[in-house]
C-alpha cells in the first residue's frame, strides 16, 4: 500500500496557519498586537432521546489553527507572542471505565503543533491571566460565544466576531505544503476505490453494490470518513447532480456516474467517473465522454495562477456547444449563437468546480447566486484563482428530462434542439470528469490519479489491466 507523503510524518502546522490568519487581520484591519484569538471547537452532542453521540466532525476553522480533532476543546492565540495554546477536556474516570484513557496534556503537546495545552477547566484562569498582562486586549472570535469561561471576562476586554470568519476563509484558500500532501493522499485513497469499483463492474447487480465496495475500500486504506455522501447513480439517475439513493438496480443500464471521496485527517477528495456497465461504452456514452474530456482538456489549458474562473467555465461551455452541434444534438444556429443563447445550460447546468480543502465546497469562492446570467449562477469560484489553491474542474453533459425539457416547450429555445437526435441519448443519463488540481504559478499539477480515459476504465472492467 502506498504511504503518506513523508512531509506528514511531522505536525500539522497549527502554528503557521495562526501566524497567517493573524497577518492577515494586521494587513487588512490593521489590528494591534495586543489582541487573542479564540476559538470553540464542535461539542459533543447526543442524538435526541438518546445516549448515543452523534457523529463527530471537527469544526473545520477550529482543526485549521490546531490541528486537533477531539471534540470539547477550545484554543487561545496571542498574537503579541505568537503563542497558541489548546485546552482539552480533562480526566473523567467514569468515561475511563467505557471509553479508554484519553489523550492528557503532555501527549498533546508531542501530537500538536501548540506551545501549551491545559485541560478546559482552567481556560477562565487562563483568559484571566491573558487580560491582567494585556490590559484591555481584543479578542477575536468567530462568532458569539455563550461559554461561561469567557463570558467571565467579557467586561475587561474589546471583542469582535466580523474579521474572524471571514480571515479565516480567505486564508484557507491558498494551502501549505502539509495541506497539499493530506489532500494528495485523501486522493490516493479514493483512486485506489474508484479502482475497486471498477473491477467490481461485471458482478455487481445494484449501486448499492458498488457503494459498499467503496466504503470497503477506503476504510481499508484507513480512511474512515467519506468527504461527502457519495453518488452512486446509473442510467438516468446519472443526470441528477446529487444523486443520493443509491439503491438502483443496474440491470438495462448503459452507464454509473460515480462521484465519491475519501476524507483523510479532515481533508478531502473529490473525485468523479462515469463508467460503462456492459463492459464499453456504446457509441452515444462514447460520443459524450468524448465531448467532456475535451471539456476538462480544454479548462486544464487555461488554468495557472491568475485566470479567471469565469474564462474557464465559459471556455468548458464553448467546447460543449461546439461538440453537441457536431453529434446533431444541437442545431440551427452558430456556435456563438447558441452560446449567446444560453442553450448549453440545459446540459451542463452546474458551476466548473469548486475549492477543495477541508471541506468539499471549500472556503473562499465567494459565489453569487443572484447572477442574472444562467450560465454563471452556479459557479462557486468567481474571480481570479491564486497559486497554492486546490480547486476541482469537473466538467459534465446530462440529459436530465427535468432540465431540458423545459427548453422543448419553450418557443424560442425548442429550435435549436433536435429531439430526434436527442431521444438516443436520454439512456446516457449523464458524464462527469472530475480531477482535484493544484493551481501553480504557470499551470497546474493533478493530484487525482483514479483510472481515466475510455480505454483505460474499460480495460479494468474487463479484466485487463496492467497492475
Amino acid at each position: 500500500m502506498e504511504q503518506p507523503d513523508s512531509i506528514l510524518q511531522g505536525k500539522y502546522p497549527a502554528k503557521i496557519h495562526c501566524a497567517k490568519v493573524a497577518s492577515y487581520l494586521q494587513s487588512n484591519h490593521n489590528i494591534s498586537n495586543n489582541c487573542l484569538i479564540y476559538l470553540e471547537g464542535q461539542k459533543t452532542r447526543l442524538h435526541e432521546d438518546n445516549d448515543e453521540p452523534q457523529p463527530f466532525r471537527q469544526r473545520r476553522s477550529f482543526f485549521y489553527l490546531s490541528g486537533c480533532a477531539l471534540s470539547d476543546c477550545h484554543l487561545t492565540y496571542d498574537i503579541s507572542t505568537s503563542t497558541l495554546t489548546l485546552f482539552i477536556p480533562p480526566l473523567d474516570p467514569d468515561s475511563v471505565i467505557w471509553s479508554g484513557l484519553p489523550l492528557l496534556p503532555p501527549d498533546a503537546l508531542k501530537k500538536y503543533d501548540i506551545d501549551a495545552c491545559h485541560t478546559t477547566s482552567e481556560l477562565s484562569s487562563h483568559l484571566s491571566q491573558l487580560t491582567k498582562r494585556n490590559p484591555k486586549p481584543n479578542l477575536y472570535l468567530k462568532s458569539e460565544t455563550s461559554n461561561p469561561d469567557v463570558a467571565s471576562i467579557l467586561g475587561f476586554i474589546t471583542t469582535d466576531t466580523s474579521l474572524l470568519h471571514p480571515a479565516l476563509d480567505s486564508c484557507r484558500i491558498t494551502k501549505s505544503q502539509y495541506e497539499i500532501a493530506l489532500l494528495r493522499h485523501a486522493n490516493t485513497i479514493s483512486a485506489r476505490a474508484h479502482t475497486a469499483v471498477l473491477r467490481a463492474i461485471p458482478t455487481a447487480k445494484n449501486e448499492q453494490d458498488l457503494y459498499a465496495i467503496f466504503l470497503a475500500s477506503c476504510i481499508s486504506s484507513g480512511a474512515r470518513h467519506q468527504a461527502y455522501h457519495g453518488i452512486f447513480g446509473s442510467g438516468e439517475n446519472a443526470a441528477t447532480l446529487h444523486y443520493q439513493h443509491n439503491d438502483q438496480p443496474l440491470s438495462g443500464r448503459k452507464n454509473i456516474l460515480v462521484d465519491a471521496g475519501a476524507e483523510w485527517e479532515c481533508y478531502c477528495s473529490d473525485v468523479t467517473r462515469t463508467m460503462p456497465l456492459n463492459g464499453r461504452f456504446d457509441d452515444e456514452s462514447r460520443a459524450i465522454y468524448e465531448v467532456v474530456e475535451e471539456m476538462q482538456e480544454a479548462a486544464f489549458s487555461l488554468l495557472k495562477a491568475g485566470v479567471t474562473w469565469e474564462e474557464l467555465h465559459l471556455c468548458a461551455h464553448e467546447v460543449a456547444v461546439s461538440g453537441l452541434l457536431r453529434l446533431g444534438i444541437l442545431r440551427n444556429g452558430s456556435a456563438e449563437e447558441l452560446l449567446k443563447e444560453r442553450i448549453s445550460v440545459a446540459f451542463f447546468p452546474h458551476g466548473l468546480g469548486h475549492y477543495l480543502g477541508m471541506d468539499t465546497h471549500d472556503t473562499g469562492g465567494k459565489a453569487d447566486y443572484a447572477d442574472k446570467d444562467a450560465m454563471f449562477r452556479y459557479l462557486r469560484i468567481r474571480g481570479a484563482v491564486p497559486e497554492g489553491a486546490v480547486v476541482t474542474v469537473e466538467p459534465g453533459v446530462y440529459f436530465c428530462r427535468f432540465i431540458v425539457e423545459p427548453y422543448l416547450k419553450d418557443g424560442r429555445t425548442k429550435r435549436f434542439i433536435d429531439e430526434g437526435v436527442l431521444e438516443r441519448y436520454w439512456g446516457v443519463g449523464g458524464v462527469r470528469i472530475e480531477d482535484d488540481v493544484l493551481v501553480l504559478k504557470d499551470g497546474y499539477e493533478n493530484l487525482t490519479t483514479a483510472p481515466k480515459g475510455i480505454e483505460e476504465m474499460e480495460r479494468i472492467i474487463n479484466g485487463r489491466e496492467t497492475r
